[in-house]
């Protein structure tokens, strides 16, 4: 069966991943991509932040087995290009464009305070994956102060400063949309792990956009902000005892030394670790941040088929959780346990990165199965999925980040396989 879904999966990528280009049109001055099929509404005219990202990824994967370098260049560099030119003087760049509105919660500009998300840290990720496979950063070099600006924004106006991590003002549009450790938390309560993990890679993203415009001072300038965006991660979001990274909770009372009741011995730590087991535990392995005894001991945990492991990959929430339930949702979208192609994808590509070759391809099969069984039954793929009988859950013809099987295919098979920077 693994040759046959290999083989049909491969085709149908290949031969309808053009389904996700879309012509300017609107305040979308450039081609872009969409995450999903003209058949899925809810998808077929929005440029995304992470998802566009991804979706990169996997056309540099199609461009590799069909040897046709710079096929998509237009729409991939367009999509990227579209945020940087709705970014405002203060470095606030939109989470979500489409042709006649930008998605938006509440201001984010400084006219809010700067108090509502913005693009999540990927936008140089993104460009730099471009500039790695074009081996030409000139299309991006007049762009670099505005990157600059965005995540100087990150670092002033979303970072926590006694701790060094980066936190979500509110629990709109984070991407994993009911994380239980940010929906329906107080605004600015949480140091997510997943946040901060993007983070880290995206301030060595644009250390190596610098470098390879010219400028290396400034680029070991942005690369020493990841190290001790790092050094933050390991001190306050590494739980020992669990083996594990959990996302933290900042929203701490302030020590008041004019407080005679807690005068004797006032709290000395900045956060509380929030121990929900959420697969977003996984991504400092994606990230490269932790080192090789702490690896061994988080693949211990990717194995527990009491948690995480589940017949068609890794479930988005440890089953043991409360908050567990693979109901259908949509705004949010469901993370509390069905299986994502995305949080399937980082997971293995930290597995792929630390040596842990047979679990990565153990996870990397069980991917192929579920969406060949998908693709057999009914002849395309879903957003999110059933862990245990691999059933979709909603929105028929979903791309996007699913489509990273055919990258997952290529390692297993021994060719090059593209990966994000």
């Amino acid at each position: 069966m693994y040759e046959r879904w290999s083989s049909s999966l491969s085709t149908f990528i290949t031969h309808n991943c053009e389904q996700m280009m879309r012509e300017p049109s609107g305040q979308l001055e450039h081609p872009y991509t969409v995450p999903s099929s003209p058949d899925s509404p809810l998808y077929s005219d929005a440029l995304w932040d992470w998802d566009s990202w991804w979706i990169s990824v996997v056309l540099g994967q199609v461009e590799v087995d069909t040897e046709q370098p710079g096929r998509f260049g237009d729409y991939e560099r367009g999509s990227v290009l579209n945020f940087l030119e709705r970014t405002d003087d203060d470095g606030v760049m939109p989470i979500q464009l489409s042709p006649n509105r930008t998605l938006t919660h509440g201001d984010a500009s400084r006219n809010g305070g700067f108090a509502e998300n913005m693009h999540k840290p990927v936008i140089a990720q993104h460009a730099a994956l471009l500039v790695q496979r074009s081996h030409d950063v000139e299309w991006i070099r007049p762009h670099l102060p505005t990157i600059a600006r965005f995540l100087e924004r990150y670092l002033e106006s979303h970072r926590h400063a006694p701790t060094g991590l980066a936190y979500w003002q509110t629990d709109f549009a984070v991407g994993v949309d009911n994380d239980p450790s940010v929906y329906y938390r107080p605004d600015r309560s949480t140091a997510s792990v997943y946040l901060n993990a993007l983070l880290y890679r995206e301030l060595l993203a644009f250390g190596y956009l610098l470098e390879e415009a010219g400028d290396l001072p400034a680029a070991l300038l942005w690369r020493g902000r990841a190290n001790d965006l790092a050094d933050a991660i390991n001190t306050h979001l590494w739980d020992e005892r669990d083996g594990t990274y959990y996302s933290a909770l900042i929203d701490l009372r302030p020590v008041d030394d004019s407080d005679w009741l807690h005068r004797g011995a006032p709290r000395r730590w900045n956060s509380v670790l929030l121990r929900v087991d959420n697969w977003s535990s996984f991504l400092p392995l994606w990230a490269g941040i932790p080192d090789a005894a702490r690896a061994s001991r988080m693949v211990e945990r990717v194995r527990d088929e009491r948690t995480f492991a589940a017949r068609f990959g890794i479930r988005t929430l440890s089953r043991l959780e409360q908050q567990y339930d693979l109901r259908a949702s949509n705004n949010p979208s469901n993370w509390l346990g069905p299986i994502w192609g995305v949080s399937n994808y980082m997971v293995f590509h930290g597995l792929v990165k630390y040596g842990f070759v047979d679990d990565a391809r153990a996870l990397a099969e069980a991917t192929v199965a579920l969406f060949g069984r998908d693709l057999d039954v009914n002849g395309c793929l879903h957003e999110y999925y059933h862990p245990d009988n691999g059933e979709p859950i909603v929105t028929k013809g979903f791309q996007n980040w699913n489509f990273l099987v055919l990258n997952m295919l290529a390692w297993m098979d021994g060719r090059s396989m593209v990966t994000e920077f």
